[in-house]
């Protein structure tokens, strides 16, 4: 029986020899979905075996934000700019051989940010450590990708990231697996599946093993997307990019990678003379979409110096985590100025979403702290 890698290939091969038509739409989508199960069974079988050593990274601050790009393009300079932090810059590949942290103070936020070994290609393989290092991108709240003149491939760079299971920019498919021990698979919509007829949703289903349950979609999703969902490990992160070393570059040529990049969101900047590095550091803050909580303890002014730093959608819930004290166990409502009120003073329940610049008074129930 060949092996796993050797079925992968193969199957990757037979996609690459099969011209995408109507007629081959559903062989091309299952054999994406045998890959991404095959795939799935190998991290399977590495865990089990330890999984190599990889990278331990202790997240600190309000974010943790991924610095991600080929060697040698000056994220090490970066991050020494960024940061306090003491990351070795040499103008050879493989500079950085672990991850070294940094932290950024932003608007009243602590953004830790994670210089990482270049990527190469084959990284999601496992190439150059590449394994190691994606595990760590998975586990961050924000990528920023870092590019320059010699290594503008950035197309590449995204598809060692979809390698490994990280979608960027792209928000989660809005799909319901239910899976059942027997009753066979149904499979519902409340939207028209144009790409998904036929019966292709059961068969990818049934290559994941997936015989009982149901399906729901509530978006016409693809049959990507769909995979994505039975696979159950995919990530989905933001993320911007700068492109380093600009001074490099004149009018034309930035334009020129303007023009590839496609709109991504993306700043020209240079680590090494300062250049555009506060541009940066705006588009980090404002990526991260930090909201500012000014807490007001009953009968006293509100904290206005030092807010509580959460997320755009964050809850009454999740501001509670972050205060000192039981208050998760004596909390008995919250009353709120600001944006998120419909009024001024409205008493709220955990479940309330905050806005930023809210003002925040906690209840606690009596005899209660």
């Amino acid at each position: 029986m060949s092996s796993l890698e050797e079925q992968i290939t193969a199957v990757e091969e037979e996609i690459r020899k099969t011209q995408y038509n109507k007629a081959t739409q559903h062989h091309i989508g299952r054999l994406k979905a045998k890959i991404a199960y095959l795939k799935l069974e190998r991290e399977t079988r590495a865990r089990g075996k330890g999984g190599g050593t990889g990278y331990s990274v202790r997240k600190s601050g309000h974010a943790t934000v991924g610095l991600v790009g080929f060697p040698s393009v000056g994220k090490s300079t970066l991050l020494n700019r960024l940061t306090n932090a003491e990351s070795e810059a040499a103008a050879y590949d493989f500079t950085t051989v672990s991850i070294i942290p940094g932290m950024l103070r932003w608007g009243g936020a602590s953004i830790q940010i994670l210089d990482m070994p270049g990527l190469v290609p084959g990284a999601a393989k496992g190439r150059g450590r590449g394994r190691e290092v994606l595990s760590v991108v998975r586990s961050t709240d924000l990528i920023l990708f870092l590019i320059d003149p010699e290594h503008s491939d950035f197309k590449a760079l995204i598809n060692e990231l979809e390698g490994s299971g990280v979608r960027v920019n792209t928000k989660p498919p809005r799909i319901v697996l239910h899976r059942t021990d027997r009753g066979g698979l149904t499979i519902a919509s409340t939207v028209k599946l144009t790409h998904l007829g036929g019966g292709l949703a059961a068969e990818l289903a049934r290559e994941f093993g997936i015989h009982n349950g149901s399906i729901v979609f509530r978006e016409d999703a693809t049959a990507e997307q769909l995979i994505d969902v039975l696979a159950g490990n995919r990530v989905y992160l933001p993320a911007i990019l700068g492109v380093n070393k600009s001074e490099l570059l004149g009018s034309e040529s930035k334009a020129r990678l303007r023009n590839q990049l496609k709109g991504f969101p993306t700043t020209f900047l240079s680590a090494k003379t300062g250049e555009g590095v506060t541009q940066m550091v705006d588009a980090l803050g404002r990526a991260l979409a930090f909201i500012r909580i000014y807490m007001k303890p009953p009968g006293q002014e509100p904290d206005r110096i030092e807010p509580v730093i959460l997320r755009r959608g964050q809850k009454v819930d999740d501001l509670l985590r972050r205060l000192p004290g039981d208050l998760e166990s004596t909390f008995k409502s919250a009353t709120i100025w600001g944006p998120s009120a419909r009024f001024p003073g409205q008493s709220v329940g955990r479940d309330h979403t905050l806005s930023d610049e809210d003002v925040v008074t906690i209840v606690v129930q009596r005899g209660g702290r």
